[in-house]
């Protein structure tokens, strides 16, 4: 799937599709909208249109960077495709006769929406509307312009808020996205490609939809085009709902497919920007994964739930309570982990400093473990483990597939293991499973195995023609694989 966000570059020309347009009786057509009370969004125009904005940004360029900037054939033709229309290229700077480079100037990066939420002139946007920008120009719907300052942008939620100098602008209404239906008619008003106070409309296709990113999206049918980011998405009450942020695109243009930034979510981060600058989130110091179905029933879960640690940071938070690589987290602070994207969700919206409970499936049963929350900051970059052993590799487990050998002690300090055994080679049913050389087999079958000795003890009792779970350490990711028996 291709997401994209968008701003519309300056000076694009209108692109027109026609559709055919069938027959209808007219008789029929009113009894079905009689019927079926379809919306009239007039109203919701005239009432929440004066509050959505244009924004342009602009950017300083030298007149070096300018030439250098000039597009090439290839861009050309690309934009022509798209837009229909010839690529507007940056006049040529003329060469001064004191031979001194010329001063900077501000070129117009592009075009994006926004609306506002308080009357002395806040403004909501996302925040790769004015990302990068040196300036900010806010155009009102009756022509106004005033240059806005940026008062913070969030780009993990993509969530921004500027500022400018004005009393007693109309703003919105902000609506309750729990009373939010899929199926519920919604409208979107911004400047795709550029044409301020566009209005479309659609309905609620999906909500809670994760796409990877950080927040979970509404998503609707509603045209959303270039220059639609940071407009509002609004209910039949005239209440803002979303921030309309990003498009599924296979061509750069509406598809039917269109995301929104919960609004909820929007001034939960847009209060942190107006107080501070800047947002804090909660962090734990864990790397995770999804529970596939597979693992859970190895594992004893009744069904595919939590988030798997695949990895604890050395003396974060997580670290600190006893969290180990292996743990599934099913409760944080008392709420459910349906899926791992829930987990960082949560996390992040809790305050750090905060002392809080959760509950991790451990070795076939639950414990529950106090920690104090962190404040998220950049991820270390992991660091590859040693991949040749000090010891000669020993043939075990050839019922699984698997020979190991014991880890030396300069492997569990570089690892900051207790123990394990390393993987040396795989063959049939383990390579099925994805076991790699190299990997380190932390448990089997939810008991630990510190060393070969043990491993070969709990190979002894296994049930060769059942399925068993492995805890494996790849780098510095633990994750779980099941080993099928061949049939």
């Amino acid at each position: 799937m291709k997401l994209r966000r968008w701003m519309c570059g300056v000076g694009l020309g209108v692109c027109v599709s026609i559709a055919s347009v069938g027959l209808w009786p007219v008789q029929a057509s009113a009894q079905t909208a009689a019927a079926r009370g379809l919306p009239d969004f007039s109203d919701l125009v005239e009432q929440v249109g004066p509050s959505v904005v244009n924004i342009r940004t602009l950017e300083k360029v030298s007149a070096r960077d300018v030439e250098a900037g000039m597009p090439d054939e290839e861009m050309q033709e690309l934009f022509r495709r798209f837009f229909g229309v010839p690529m507007p290229t940056p006049p040529r700077q003329p060469q001064r006769p004191n031979g001194r480079t010329p001063a900077p100037q501000e070129q117009p990066r592009g075009v994006g929406s926004g609306f506002i939420v308080s009357p002395d002139g806040f403004i909501m946007t996302n925040a790769h509307v004015v990302d990068g920008a040196d300036q900010v120009i806010v155009t009102l719907t009756d022509k106004r312009e005033f240059k806005a300052r940026i008062i913070g942008a969030d780009k993990r939620s993509d969530v921004a808020v500027v500022k400018i100098e004005a009393t007693g602008l109309p703003s919105v209404k902000m609506g309750d996205v729990s009373r939010l239906r899929v199926g519920e008619w919604v409208m979107a008003i911004g400047s795709p490609f550029g044409l301020d106070n566009t209005v479309t409309a659609g309905i609620v296709s999906a909500k809670q939809r994760d796409t990877g990113e950080y927040l979970p999206f509404i998503q609707t049918d509603v045209a959303i085009n270039p220059g639609n980011s940071g407009g509002p998405l609004i209910n039949m009450r005239g209440e803002v709902v979303g921030i309309n942020s990003q498009i599924y695109s296979r061509s750069g243009g509406f598809m039917g497919i269109s995301f929104a930034i919960p609004i909820d979510e929007a001034i939960r981060v847009s209060d942190q920007l107006r107080t501070s600058g800047r947002v804090q989130r909660g962090r734990l110091g864990v790397q995770i994964d999804q529970v596939s179905k597979d693992v859970a029933e190895s594992l004893g879960l009744s069904k595919a739930q939590g988030a798997l640690v695949r990895a604890v940071e050395p003396g974060s938070p997580a670290d600190k309570a006893g969290l180990e690589a292996g743990d599934i987290i099913l409760r944080f602070d008392g709420k459910p982990i349906e899926k791992s994207i829930d987990l960082p969700r949560l996390v992040g919206n809790t305050k750090p400093g905060s002392r809080v409970t959760i509950q991790v499936w451990r070795r076939g049963s639950s414990r529950d473990l106090t920690l104090t929350v962190g404040e998220f900051e950049p991820e270390k970059p992991a660091k590859k483990a040693a991949a040749t052993p000090d010891r000669p590799a020993t043939a075990v487990a050839k019922a699984l597939g698997l020979t190991l050998s014991e880890l030396s002690e300069t492997q569990k300090r570089e690892l900051k293991l207790r123990g394990g055994v390393r993987v040396d080679a795989v063959t049939d049913a383990a390579a099925r499973a994805g076991i790699q050389e190299g990997d380190v087999v932390l448990a089997l079958a939810n008991n630990e195995t510190p060393n070969l000795q043990a491993f070969e003890g709990i190979v002894a009792k296994l049930d060769k023609t059942k399925p068993v779970s492995l805890l494996i350490r790849r780098g510095d990711w633990a994750q779980y694989v099941v080993i099928r028996p061949t049939r």
